[in-house]
């Protein structure tokens, strides 16, 4: 069997590929939080001004 990617233990299949729902919660939460990032260039609207992204067009 596989072990948990997250602590190395034996996984268990309910949790699978997981040892536990903590450590499924523990990985969830770095995807929430960005913590696992695919590298890649960045496109030309992320590199433009992060600062402006989340924000609507102004309307004319």
């Amino acid at each position: 069997m596989a072990s948990c990617p997250i602590c190395g233990k034996e996984s268990v299949p309910k949790y699978r590929p997981f040892c536990s729902s903590r450590c499924a919660d523990v990985d969830l939460g770095r995807w929430l939080t960005g913590s696992y990032v695919i590298p890649g260039e960045a496109s030309e609207s992320e590199s433009a001004n992060p600062d402006e992204q989340d924000r609507d067009p102004p309307l004319h």
